[in-house]
């Protein structure tokens, strides 16, 4: 008689947020990309996708607490849902007083967001690929701070969040690649 063990909640987890931070990744790369095209002034295209930005991290925050509710609870989840809508409307209010305004709202973002993802990614550690995450949720506070102090140069450009993008996509990739280990245990 065969059995096929049913995989581990945690492994679930594991397999569900590789594929979440797999797409994270390629989207802040696109994302990085095109809005590099546009970075010297605000359009209605740059205003377009610096909102779309932080919406997205609200629907992978959405697939993020559905793939980890049977592991952790999704409270801080529902917290950084919140803050990047509220940043998605700030960065679309922003965007009509100018590059400052963006960079202050970017970075209260930044930092907020980079506080949840640190927290939320310290008890995932025995799942894996999670050093990267926290690694990750640092450097966004930090960056924040760097946004919100850049609004105030002679001359702020919007490469700084194409700045933040980057990193923030490849400490995704590695924190992807890490957890294939978890999920190839299964």
């Amino acid at each position: 008689m065969t059995t096929i063990a049913e995989p581990s909640r945690t492994t679930g987890t594991a397999f569900a947020l590789r594929r979440l931070y797999f797409v994270r990744f390629a989207f802040a790369i696109v994302w990085a990309i095109v809005m590099f095209t546009m970075a010297k002034e605000i359009t209605p295209v740059a205003a377009a996708l610096l909102v779309l930005y932080p919406l997205f991290d609200v629907g992978a925050a959405v697939v993020d607490a559905k793939a980890s509710r049977s592991t952790q609870s999704p409270t801080l989840l529902y917290v950084n849902m919140a803050v990047s809508l509220a940043a998605a409307v700030g960065v679309a209010i922003a965007a009509t007083s100018g590059i400052p305004a963006v960079l202050r709202v970017w970075g209260a973002w930044a930092i907020v967001s980079g506080l949840v993802q640190l927290v939320v990614a310290v008890p995932r550690r025995t799942m894996g690929g999670q050093w990267p995450m926290i690694l990750s949720g640092g450097i966004s506070v930090l960056a924040g701070a760097s946004f919100v102090a850049a609004a105030g140069a002679d001359d702020p450009a919007l490469t700084n969040a194409i700045g933040y993008a980057i990193p923030g996509g490849v400490f995704f990739l590695i924190s992807a690649l890490r957890l294939g280990r978890t999920t190839q245990k299964a």
